[in-house]
């Protein structure tokens, strides 16, 4: 069930009803209600893979309990270990059993062996098992790590592993953040259920008005990059750049305000990161769920900046390449990892990963300065430029579609594949950063305008821009779900 579907907007409510009026009283029936509707949620794409959430749930659940109750280091070490090997082996299978086949035989054969895909499998990539498994992973850690304390109520665990907002694409969540607030009553509050409604609207709005309008233009550019000028393989490449951004931070903003509807607050996941000024504030302000899962869990236990420099450096080389290796089976996303530990581990060892961590590009004015301005644009090129990797089909077009770039270095006038007015989606793309420019010091509230003439006409426009630039041809799906 897609968050833009009418499927959605039918179900959403139906369970909003529900939840605050006939289970209103009982926390256990609510906890209950979101579960199920959970399960439908996730159901609707392959009932099948439901019982791969559910072995987690359980397979997590158990080793939580018998991880705190281990009184040996040893004991308590075996009991994540095997949290660890089930998660990853599940992940493993699905999305990078056929990877690891392909390349061994491509490696066989650069030494004179011609295998058949033999053991290749037609493995179905079950949505969001990269997001599920790392969201129990980081419960079993926490548990290990004596940060929490494993809950016994076995269903609201199970509702924190599958809470529908954020199960199929994040944020991943914290147990330290999410269970808590399972486990104990709810109150309906109107302020955050308005919260939520705008997020919903906002997120939307960035979805359907922004990123499946440029999709087609980026779909053209890539599959035929072979035919067009530097000038157009430019522009694919900044279009790329916004609609997955929009495409990724609309579906957490949509699931945040999800989330706000039922008096659950999920942790940010995008906080305006083209607006950084250095590769460390971006990866302060991108995917920040996954950004610190791989902080917190694997780049601290290696050592983080605690250690020699030679290690400061394979510790970010490291985390990076195992980052880009999650978002997908493809050595084009091992090579996107790598791209942004070359372009982050100067930041880190000239001590300005964490220069900008208490600000915002301007400050407190809606101005802001040559020199930052320059810094943003030099950090969105770099981001930019790797979005080519990120967005290939293989290394080869990566390195073909750049080559072009430098030898057809001449402009072209891009016509829109379905005959529009590009200049509309110009003007629409530079009126979005300059809306979000304004609002950039507070990603919870879109729509801040105290005015409520001010916020009905926001509204107004929010949702003819929608009307306006939807088109039912284009792939609705999120880009994050193939993840």
């Amino acid at each position: 069930m897609l968050f833009n579907s009418l499927e959605y907007f039918i179900f959403l409510p139906v369970v909003f009803f529900l939840y605050w009026t006939v289970f209103k009283k009982h926390l256990k029936a609510q906890n209950a209600l979101i579960l199920l509707a959970s399960y439908i949620f996730y159901g609707m794409w392959d009932w099948r893979f439901l019982s791969l959430i559910l072995l987690s749930t359980v397979v997590d659940y158990t080793t939580g309990l018998n991880i705190y109750a281990s009184q040996g280091f040893k004991t308590r070490k075996l009991w994540l270990w095997a949290s660890i090997t089930f998660n990853i082996g599940l992940l493993g299978f699905f999305k990078y059993y056929n990877f690891f086949v392909d390349s061994w035989i491509d490696l066989t054969s650069v030494f004179g062996y011609h295998l058949k895909s033999t053991w290749t499998l037609k493995v179905i990539l079950p949505v969001g098992i990269s997001f599920y498994t790392f969201q129990t992973m980081s419960y079993s850690f926490d548990v290990y790590y004596r940060k929490i304390k494993p809950t016994k109520d076995f269903l609201a665990f199970a509702t924190y592993v599958s809470f529908f907002p954020q199960l199929v694409a994040g944020p991943i969540e914290r147990a330290s953040n999410l269970l808590p607030q399972i486990a104990k009553k709810r109150n309906f509050k109107y302020n955050q259920i308005v919260e939520g409604l705008k997020l919903i609207l906002w997120g939307l709005f960035k979805k359907v008005a922004l990123a499946d309008a440029v999709a087609p233009i980026v779909d053209d550019v890539f599959a035929n990059y072979s035919s067009y000028p530097a000038s157009t393989l430019i522009l694919g490449v900044i279009m790329f750049s916004f609609q997955i951004y929009c495409d990724f931070s609309g579906y957490s903003d949509i699931a945040i305000g999800s989330a706000k509807l039922f008096g659950i607050e999920l942790m940010s996941n995008f906080k305006f990161p083209y607006f950084s000024r250095n590769i460390g504030e971006f990866w302060q302000r991108w995917h920040i769920s996954l950004s610190t899962w791989f902080k917190s869990y694997l780049y601290i236990p290696l050592g983080g900046s605690r250690v020699a420099t030679s290690k400061v450096i394979r510790n970010v080389f490291i985390i990076f390449i195992v980052s880009g290796f999650w978002h997908g089976a493809n050595w084009t996303f091992i090579f996107w990892g790598g791209l942004h530990a070359a372009a982050f581990t100067p930041v880190l060892l000239l001590k300005r990963n964490r220069a900008y961590k208490n600000s915002t590009i301007g400050g407190d004015t809606f101005f802001t300065t040559l020199k930052e301005i320059t810094a943003a644009l030099v950090t969105f090129s770099v981001v930019s430029f790797s979005w080519i990797f990120f967005r290939s089909n293989s290394l080869r077009d990566s390195f073909q579609f750049i080559n072009r770039i430098f030898e057809q270095f001449y402009f072209e006038p891009y016509f829109h594949v379905k005959g529009y007015r590009m200049i509309d989606y110009y003007i629409l793309i530079i009126v979005f950063i300059l809306y979000e420019f304004r609002i950039r010091k507070d990603e919870r509230n879109p729509i801040p305008f105290k005015s409520k003439y001010v916020r009905f006409i926001t509204y107004t426009i929010l949702i003819f821009m929608m009307l306006l630039f939807y088109d039912d041809n284009t792939d609705r799906s999120f880009i994050y779900f193939q993840f």
